[in-house]
């Protein structure tokens, strides 16, 4: 056990500008213990490498107040370390023997001897992947998340107080070095140990933002999970969220901002701002920098995000919670963190500057992540053109500043052909997409998940635009890419095989649609359990292909089970809810069920207008929907204008020609041919008789 030897930085406490004092020890004994070689001195004590002679011979660890340094806040601190390790008893944490006072009446305290470095330097000198470093980082985790259920804190946690010791051939990491521990659950001594508002206790570049503060907000345990965030981030790039020596060089208020304010790049990012250095960094981890990026991109981005969120409410609210995460990650299955909202972003952003927001609002933009899915691009009308511009300003921006084949364009590249997938702009998404797979392809290789995403996007919109054949191969290229990457049981593989599927139920092969939509259920089923929304999706799709061969019952069944999990699982307002109410409105029409599939719509038409403008084409269609249900049942009067006005919405949105176009006017003929107005009938018949145009659904 060391007291951090190889590392220059020290904790910034109360008492960093004590002199330095010659240690007095003149019999070289202290009780029983026999001292061979002083191996670290801390903030408050020596640690010293002894031999224990009886009643077992061993070597220890014997840590003492230095000479001189005997005060009451040092001895008070010391104290509860001593009793802080005495409380546990977890392999990742350094075992205390044994306890006294030396001759001179300072205390000191026995415990285990990590023969052991630094976890980030093991890591490195044992060039181990990243797999390896996730599963050493949960131990620690697991350490950390122990001295939380005996009540405590420990504060100070960065990778100098984590060593790594070989055991049975096993490397185990050991935390030390509580000598700021906080106790929330019982008294660590009977002396009182005061924080002192004002005083930084911490080291600044692994300090949580709270504890930076200093402003006597009462410190938890997030304060631990927000240091191992640092570890963690370390341990995968090579580098700290900010550079210790231009931290260490600011001035003490800036310190406090950077720590508060500044928004430190996702690991991935960080790789590719190392330049040459992201060279050693990969071969740290037996890889190379394009695949330490591909690696990093993701679930590992997110995770180490979260853990270090300013907000302490976003964070991990456990060790526990990020270690989780860890094994879901390592197990191929969906991991709770995610990139945080745009809105959520920008509102910081702003926060941050109050002035002068509208001239840098586009670099806000340069973070646009990447999305696995263009269903869920539902954006207010009225926001497509403004939220284009800014896109298409953060694109020019990269294709300047970081290169034209970055793989920054082409994250921005893929969000701007989802803004313009959802604005109905298929040539232009076609366009983007395609720029976005070349680059990866070229930058990040032919078996990245980035590419898979890609080729995922691209496919969705050539199935739109019915260029099937070259949809499926690429679906079955991302497919292939993900299998390799995460083997079959991963939400992933199980969205590929269902666009697949969704594919061919555009192409009307409906046997073809139904196994693979079986398959991606119980895919989704292991990966994500039973409840997921995901899983509703699933179900719904099935009941689609049920409702297309005329098997209701089932469809009904399918797109009931899909409403349960939805409701359960978002609530009772949602656009994934709302389809599928609306899905489940037309079985319920044809099965002639009448008043519930009109509650059905009506509730479908409420959800979406929530979201959209009264005149949004997305609202027109389900209200047309729901005067087509009318018109079954034979409620002509309420059904005509409901028919009318939606139709005259989804024109002005899609042109006379279109495919929903001349759908809602068939609907408008079924009204008034029921309702025996044949002449009306006849004029509507007549505007079905010009040639329709190519179908592209916006």
């Amino acid at each position: 056990m060391t007291d951090h030897p190889q590392d220059d930085v020290q904790p910034v406490d109360s008492d960093v500008t004590k002199p330095h004092l010659e240690s007095h020890h003149p019999s070289r004994t202290i009780g029983p213990y026999r001292l061979l070689q002083l191996v670290g001195e801390g903030g408050m004590g020596e640690v010293w490498l002894a031999e224990q002679a009886r009643p077992v011979r061993r070597q220890v660890a014997l840590k003492v107040i230095e000479a001189g340094m005997d005060t009451a806040q040092v001895v008070t601190r010391f104290e509860a370390e001593r009793q802080a390790l005495a409380l546990m008893d977890r392999p990742a944490i350094a075992t205390v023997y044994d306890g006294g006072s030396t001759q001179e009446g300072r205390p000191f305290f026995a415990m285990e001897y990590v023969k052991g470095e630094p976890i980030t330097t093991y890591c490195d000198r044992q060039r181990l992947t990243t797999q390896a470093r996730l599963e050493l980082f949960m131990q620690v985790c697991e350490g950390v998340q122990h001295a939380r259920q005996k009540g405590i804190i420990h504060r100070d946690l960065k990778p100098s107080n984590v060593l790594v010791t070989i055991q049975d051939d096993h490397p185990v990491p050991k935390i030390i070095d509580f000598g700021v521990a906080k106790a929330t659950a019982q008294h660590l001594t009977e002396r009182t140990l005061y924080t002192e508002l004002g005083v930084m206790i911490g080291t600044p570049e692994c300090m949580s933002p709270e504890q930076a503060e200093m402003s006597g907000l009462d410190i938890d345990t997030r304060t631990d999970v927000y240091a191992l965030g640092v570890i963690l981030y370390e341990l995968l790039t090579g580098a700290l969220p900010f550079d210790r020596k231009e931290l260490r060089q600011a001035g003490f208020a800036e310190i406090q901002r950077t720590i508060r304010e500044k928004e430190p790049p996702k690991p991935s990012t960080r790789i590719t701002q190392l330049g040459p250095a992201s060279t050693a960094a990969a071969a740290n981890r037996h890889t190379k920098p394009r695949r330490l990026v591909s690696e990093l991109r993701g679930d590992l981005d997110w995770v180490t995000m979260k853990a270090l969120e300013k907000d302490r409410t976003r964070r991990y609210q456990t060790a526990s919670a990020l270690a989780a995460d860890g094994r879901h990650h390592l197990s191929h299955e969906p991991v709770s963190a995610g990139p945080p909202s745009t809105a959520y972003r920008a509102g910081k952003f702003v926060r941050r500057h109050r002035f002068g927001v509208a001239a840098v609002t586009t670099l806000a933009l340069l973070l646009a992540d990447s999305m696995n899915s263009l269903g869920e691009i539902r954006l207010e009308q009225g926001a497509h053109a403004e939220t284009d511009s800014l896109l298409q300003k953060a694109l020019d921006i990269r294709r300047r500043r970081i290169g034209p084949d970055s793989v920054e364009v082409a994250e921005t590249l893929v969000a701007l052909g989802a803004l313009r997938y959802g604005m109905g702009d298929s040539p232009a998404s076609e366009a983007l997409f395609r720029e976005a797979v070349a680059i990866h392809r070229k930058t990040l290789g032919g078996d990245s998940l980035e590419l898979a995403t890609s080729l995922n996007n691209l496919a969705m919109v050539l199935s739109r635009e019915k260029k099937f054949e070259e949809s499926e191969k690429l679906y079955r290229e991302s497919l292939a890419i993900r299998r390799k990457r995460f083997g079959n049981e991963h939400s992933f593989v199980a969205q590929s095989v269902n666009n697949i599927g969704m594919l061919y139920v555009r192409q009307r092969r409906h046997a073809d649609a139904e196994p693979l939509f079986n398959e991606a259920l119980e895919l989704n089923r292991k990966a994500v359990g039973n409840t997921h929304p995901v899983v509703a999706a699933n179900l719904s799709n099935l009941a689609l292909v049920y409702q297309n061969t005329n098997r209701l019952p089932q469809a009904e069944e399918y797109f009931s089970q899909g409403l349960d999990i939805d409701k359960k699982s978002r609530g009772d307002t949602n656009l994934q809810l709302a389809g599928t109410m609306q899905n489940l409105g037309v079985v319920l029409t044809r099965e002639r069920k009448f008043a519930e599939a009109e509650r059905c719509l009506r509730d479908a038409v409420a959800m979406k207008q929530k979201t959209f403008a009264g005149d949004h084409w997305e609202v027109a269609t389900t209200t047309n929907l729901l005067g087509a249900c009318l018109t079954d049942e034979g409620r002509f009067t309420a059904a005509e204008p409901l028919l009318l006005e939606s139709r005259a919405i989804i024109e002005k949105q899609f042109g006379p020609a279109h495919d929903r176009t001349r759908v809602a006017t068939t609907r408008v003929v079924t009204l008034y041919e029921r309702w025996g107005k044949e002449s009306t009938a006849a004029e509507w018949r007549a505007k079905l008789l010009k040639p329709a145009a190519p179908a592209q659904a916006k």
